[in-house]
C-alpha cells in the first residue's frame, strides 16, 4: 500500500454537502463525476496528498443508497493506492481477505478499483485503487 487515497463519505444531498465541505476543508471541489455502474455521484476535495470522495446515490438499488438507508450518512470507506492492483488482490486473498468483487473495475477519478469485503477488515469497507495507464 502505498498511501491512503481518499476517505469515500456517503451523503443525501452532494450539491449541500460539496458547500458545507468547502467551507469545513477551504477550498473547492476539484471534480465531480457519475459511475453509472456503481449508482452514484461523486464530488472530490484534496486534502494535502489525499482526498476526500463525497458520494450521493443516483438510484435506490445503489450500494450507497443501501448503505444511506441502514446507517445514515458518514464514512463509507477507506481507500488505499496501490502499485498493482491485481497483485494486492492476490496478496490480500491469500491472507484470508474477502473480495468483493474478484478482478478490478472501473471507478471514479481515472482509477481501477476492488473492494474488500467489511466481514474481513473488522466492519470497515476498504477499497483498492490504481491510477489508469
Amino acid at each position: 500500500m502505498k498511501k491512503i487515497e481518499h476517505l469515500g463519505i456517503a451523503v443525501t444531498d452532494l450539491q449541500s454537502s460539496i458547500g458545507v465541505f468547502e467551507k469545513l476543508l477551504n477550498t473547492t471541489c476539484y471534480k465531480m463525476e457519475e459511475v453509472i455502474s456503481e449508482g452514484v455521484r461523486t464530488a472530490f476535495f484534496k486534502v494535502g496528498e489525499s482526498k476526500i470522495e463525497l458520494l450521493e446515490a443516483t438510484n435506490p438499488e445503489s450500494p450507497i443508497a443501501k448503505f444511506l438507508a441502514k446507517q445514515g450518512g458518514g464514512i463509507h470507506h477507506i481507500a488505499f493506492e496501490v502499485e498493482d492492483i491485481e497483485s494486492e488482490m492476490e496478496r490480500l486473498t491469500a491472507l484470508d481477505f474477502v473480495l468483493i468483487q474478484q478482478s478490478p473495475k472501473d471507478g471514479a477519478d481515472n482509477k481501477r478499483i476492488a473492494f474488500l469485503h467489511p466481514k474481513s477488515t473488522n466492519g470497515m469497507l476498504v477499497e483498492l485503487c490504481q491510477e489508469k495507464n
